[in-house]
């Protein structure tokens, strides 16, 4: 990959010179890392406020009633994690930022999900079916509220920059509910397969 970029500026430059717009790529270059900036600084503050929203619920007794709320689903995809309490509880601040399309706040509660999962099995070079559903869980993630999404439109001066919300929850809807799906058939066949 590094060849490949590296061979498309290359080769941009020369085109550049060959043609007369020398000026044409430092301004794009410029005016791309001013871009970038503006960016990176709009991301920075909206995880910072979104992680900080998530560090309040856990202390607070919110934290308990949006766990019931989404305890029903979590005993549906992970059975086998029902007595395992602090597997759980990282299990729901998983699911909640995602929802919260805080993917950043969800990525070190589903590591300490799998961490106290990993506790349980017995066959440690294996994935269990609690990891192997958080981990797709984890990747297609419902957002409910796109925050990164939404922060990289306003940054780049979009008018409306929640209209995406709806053909988000559309996709993401779908995408969760095929991998859920998928995961669920494949480890009936492996386990019909392999005994597992």
């Amino acid at each position: 990959m590094n060849f490949l970029w590296a061979f498309l500026i290359i080769i941009s430059y020369i085109f550049a010179l060959c043609t007369g717009n020398m000026d044409k790529i430092n301004n794009s270059i410029y005016s791309s890392i001013n871009d970038l900036v503006k960016i990176v600084v709009t991301i920075i503050g909206n995880m910072c406020f979104w992680s900080g929203i998530i560090n309040i619920i856990k202390n607070t007794n919110l934290i308990n009633i949006l766990k019931k709320a989404i305890k029903p689903i979590i005993n549906i995809l992970f059975p086998n994690e029902k007595n395992n309490k602090k597997a759980v509880d990282y299990i729901s601040i998983n699911i909640i930022s995602n929802l919260l399309g805080i993917g950043n706040a969800a990525t070190p509660a589903g590591l300490s999900a799998i961490k106290e999962m990993q506790l349980e099995n017995k066959e440690k070079n294996k994935l269990t079916d609690s990891m192997a559903m958080l981990i797709v869980l984890n990747t297609t993630s419902i957002q409910l509220i796109p925050t990164t999404v939404i922060a990289i439109r306003s940054s780049l001066n979009s008018k409306n920059p929640a209209q995406i919300i709806f053909y988000i929850w559309i996709s993401t809807i779908s995408g969760t509910l095929m991998g859920i799906i998928s995961t669920k058939l494949l480890l009936k066949i492996q386990k019909n397969k392999f005994g597992r």
